[in-house]
């Protein structure tokens, strides 16, 4: 079960872009994420007239895996781990590991 969701704030921490942060923008095949300005690659598109697609090298962003990236704490500023806790009304939230408190999605 992946504990980081669609809107969540991350940090990576390894990899060519090691302590950027950005938002997930989607979840692919599970263990790879799409995140707001990290991993741009330059991809080369053809025009295309009847489709209106403009050719020339555009700038994208690449999924990245699950394993280089943490959820980051903006209390302690620091990338953390997620757990779980069960309210009093048997509501089950997601939260952060390092000091308890809960994870609000922007």
């Amino acid at each position: 079960m992946m504990k980081i969701k669609t809107g969540d704030e991350i940090i990576v921490i390894s990899g060519k872009y090691k302590g950027k942060k950005g938002i997930v923008l989607k979840k692919i095949n599970g263990n790879k994420f799409l995140v707001e300005g990290i991993n741009i690659v330059k991809k080369h598109i053809r025009s295309n007239p009847k489709k209106g697609i403009d050719g020339g090298i555009h700038k994208k962003e690449s999924p990245i895996e699950s394993s280089n990236i943490a959820i980051y704490n903006p209390i302690s500023k620091l990338p953390d781990r997620v757990g779980f806790q069960f309210l009093k009304n048997g509501k089950k939230i997601r939260c952060f590991k390092s000091n308890k408190k809960e994870i609000i999605i922007k």
